[in-house]
């Protein structure tokens, strides 16, 4: 078999199916569905959402300048698309999806409970890179579901059923494969 070549576009997969939330909990708010998000650094740690201008968070972000990241998992997938779908200018998306949300530790937006990690973010500089915005942001907080943290307090998403996003399809993530570094430990070597 070989290999076929297509023109450049994008395409890495897989990506999260976030919900970002933005604007506050008090006033104008929205959420809407991310697959452009990720990190971009450690020290300090950053990351990074992509949107179209003429969305309806695009401005709620220039204006504020705040978000929040919100994992996704599988029994969300419902709700996940239906906030990519529909436009917050037009209607109240966390009351359709039932949404129960907390204002951030570090920023004003709403954090939504089911969620099983989310990541508080202010926006430390914007690109405008042709059909999106590119908004890089400090990590501020990072609260977690308490159902995913371990007795020695570390985060173990392994059984929240985290979804992902590849080329117009969702996906629950699947088994576990090993530990960072498990190709090189003795523990894990010959695995």
């Amino acid at each position: 078999m070989g290999r076929k070549f297509f023109k450049g576009g994008a395409l890495i997969a897989p990506v999260p199916a976030a919900l970002v939330t933005c604007g506050s909990e008090d006033g104008k708010r929205n959420v809407f569905t991310a697959a452009w998000t990720g990190i971009v650094n450690t020290r300090p740690p950053m990351a990074y959402v992509s949107i179209r201008p003429e969305r309806h968070s695009h401005a709620i972000i220039m204006e504020t300048g705040e978000f929040v990241i919100n994992l996704t998992t599988s029994k969300m997938a419902k709700e996940v698309d239906f906030c990519g779908m529909k436009s917050g200018s037009k209607l109240d998306k966390f009351a359709k999806c039932g949404f129960e949300t907390v204002k951030g530790e570090t920023v004003s937006c709403p954090v939504i409970l089911a969620s099983p990690l989310s990541l508080e973010c202010k926006v430390r500089s914007f690109e405008e890179l042709g059909s999106h915005t590119m908004f890089i942001a400090d990590i501020t907080g990072v609260t977690a579901d308490e159902r995913y943290i371990d007795s020695k307090g570390k985060i173990n998403l392994q059984q929240a059923g985290l979804m992902a996003y590849a080329h117009g399809e969702y996906f629950a993530l699947g088994r576990k494969l090993g530990d960072f570094g498990f190709s090189v430990s003795k523990k894990g070597a010959g695995k």
